[in-house]
């Protein structure tokens, strides 16, 4: 339980939670940074058909609800000392589509879906892109939640019409538990193309253009550090807390763990490895043509900016690789009572860098920055008879390092300055051989959090900013604690940088035999 104070009563604590793609984390966080209780738990993505990827919002809601229950059930938290509640999440995509009485209408096309590919070519053609990108600082991919809210309507009229307004994972969440809707600026930057960057704001311009009612818009929009209401009495029973506890905005799971990466000022960036990829820096100002994401940062968000780019399979590439091809591996860890991806790893780093003349691209469900194709597909280039299974997991590995780097390159493209070390957060930093990778291929030394915690506990940071428990500067100092965990080795360098230049060659050469391949797969069904 959390400590008592000088006057016996205990002392100030926030939950931060993070609603991942795979899972949910939640952490309990004394005012000085110490975190001193945590609970997750898991649930998985729909996959309805190839390249779509969707969730129901309950899902989400009670994986919250459980892991805050979990903390007080287990007389980790004084309910009394809770000062507020922060929720950060994945970025939802579409959002949340909701009727008049907030309950869903359909899934979240979250992030990971492809499906509205038929709205990007349309936009393209139809649509003055340039003039979107100079309002949004964004550009025309599905990845980006207004081409997938155009696929609902087109597609699913009837639940078109249903539909009285998007909402943000976590924007969601937060209205469940406090009964007031309002979205967090950076949560609405990450949409695209009806966010106006420069005025902080939803463009009417851009969503007539694009047949969006403006009345889908929630109206109130704030920053991620603003009270967005306070805990309803029927939730605060249901969690164990004060009915009153104030419920913070929170923002994009990636710009919260990039905070809690230590990156509040510009020249910080931070590499999150979960599921997906996201490398992310704090700039001052919107800058076009980097093929990068570029949304309000969760700190000072009416003035700097985060921006990012990304894989779509990192860790989803190692998890499908695990499961498709190391059932040996899985049932002698099981037996062992050891991860298997130790077993993996023992093997991998026995095999030189590079695998022996073997690369991996890392494009499982198409690509996002920088190259921004749907249509990209995974391949092992260089495969000989004498490759066998540790190459190959090593390969998977090195291409995620690879696609890194790319997006790196991308956004110092402008010449904007970044510092020399990059942080590593997520599933990635639990493995010393994939950051010692991750320091050979990009030239840096890598640092990690100490200790297994990300998003939730930038969630938490957000909790603490917002009802004034700690400020930038304590933050900075007191809250981030960070390990050097790999350097970059002269030697292997050289190597890793012969492969790079091919790696980055790889996607040209396959590009139009990956678009090939696409047009003789079965229909996706509706």
């Amino acid at each position: 339980m959390a400590a008592a104070g000088s006057n016996g009563r205990a002392a100030p604590t926030v939950i931060g939670v993070d609603v991942g793609t795979q899972s949910t984390k939640a952490v309990a966080v004394a005012a000085d940074g110490r975190v001193f209780a945590q609970q997750s738990r898991s649930y998985q993505v729909d996959r309805p058909a190839p390249l779509w990827a969707e969730q129901w919002p309950q899902v989400w809601l009670d994986a919250v609800v459980a892991c805050i229950r979990a903390l007080v059930d287990d007389d980790q938290i004084d309910p009394a000392s809770v000062a507020a509640i922060c929720v950060s999440s994945l970025y939802g995509g579409s959002g949340i589509p909701i009727d008049e009485a907030g309950e869903p209408t359909y899934p979240c096309l979250i992030w990971m879906d492809r499906r509205a590919q038929e709205q990007v070519e349309r936009i393209r053609r139809d649509v003055a892109v340039g003039r979107l990108e100079s309002i949004t600082a964004n550009g025309v991919d599905s990845y980006y939640g207004y081409t997938k809210m155009l696929w609902l309507r087109d597609e699913r009229p009837e639940v078109w019409q249903r539909t009285r307004s998007f909402l943000p994972p976590n924007s969601w969440i937060n209205a469940r538990l406090c009964g007031e809707v309002a979205v967090d600026h950076c949560s609405a930057g990450n949409i695209g193309g009806i966010y106006d960057v420069r005025s902080r704001g939803w463009s009417d311009e851009m969503l007539d253009t694009l047949g969006i009612p403006r009345t889908m818009m929630p109206a109130r929009l704030v920053e991620s550090t603003d009270v967005g209401g306070r805990l309803l009495p029927a939730w605060a029973g249901r969690l164990g807390l004060r009915a009153g506890t104030p419920i913070v905005a929170g923002g994009i799971d990636a710009a919260v763990a990039t905070l809690a990466g230590g990156a509040t000022r510009p020249g910080h960036h931070v590499a999150m490895i979960g599921t997906s990829m996201c490398w992310g820096t704090i700039r001052p100002r919107a800058e076009s043509g980097l093929g990068l994401v570029t949304m309000p940062n969760v700190v000072d968000g009416l003035n700097d900016l985060y921006v990012f780019g990304g894989a779509i399979t990192a860790g989803a590439s190692v998890t499908w690789f695990r499961e498709q091809f190391c059932h040996a591996e899985s049932a002698a860890a099981a037996e062992r009572g050891v991860d298997a991806h130790r077993l993996l790893e023992d093997a991998a780093s026995a095999v030189p860098a590079g695998a022996d003349g073997l690369l991996f691209l890392p494009y499982l469900m198409g690509e996002r920055s920088p190259i921004w194709d749907p249509k990209a597909s995974g391949a092992f280039v260089g495969l000989g008879l004498h490759h066998g299974r540790a190459h190959l997991y090593r390969a998977v590995l090195e291409g995620v390092g690879h696609a890194l780097r790319h997006n790196i390159d991308a956004g110092s493209a402008s010449g904007a300055p970044l510092d020399e070390a990059l942080t590593v957060v997520g599933g990635a930093s639990h493995s010393d051989l994939w950051l010692q990778i991750i320091a050979d291929i990009c030239g840096r030394p890598v640092r990690s959090i100490d200790g297994d915690v990300e998003a939730s506990l930038g969630a938490a940071m957000l909790a603490a900013l917002a009802v004034g428990l700690t400020d930038r500067e304590r933050i900075a100092r007191d809250w981030v604690r960070l390990v050097d965990r790999a350097r970059p080795d002269a030697a292997v360098q050289g190597r890793y940088e012969r492969l790079h230049r091919l790696y980055l060659d790889l996607y040209p050469a396959l590009k139009s035999t990956m678009h090939a391949l696409r047009t003789i797969q079965p229909a996706t069904g509706s």
